[in-house]
């Protein structure tokens, strides 16, 4: 899967991952290889990613939005 993290001032990730939790508005998630196509709003909290190497990596968001379709994320976060 590829991850992108966007905020209105720069790109925060780009890059392969195996991993990704997000923080949903009713609950943390996880996107898994082949997640159904969703698009969902984020809290504040920590996205916690893991590489393909079992890296993990882990970012603090204030809120924002996750669109996950045919492997790819897009998490865009507020400034």
């Amino acid at each position: 899967m590829t991850l992108e993290i966007i905020s209105p001032g720069k790109k925060i990730f780009s890059g392969k991952v195996k991993l990704v939790q997000v923080p949903g508005k009713k609950g943390a998630f996880e996107i898994l290889n082949n997640h159904a196509p969703i698009i969902s709003t984020l809290s504040a909290g920590k996205v916690k990613i893991v590489t393909p190497d079992d890296e993990k990596n882990f970012f603090d968001i204030t809120g924002g939005i996750v669109e996950v379709a045919n492997n790819n994320i897009i998490i865009l976060v507020n400034g």
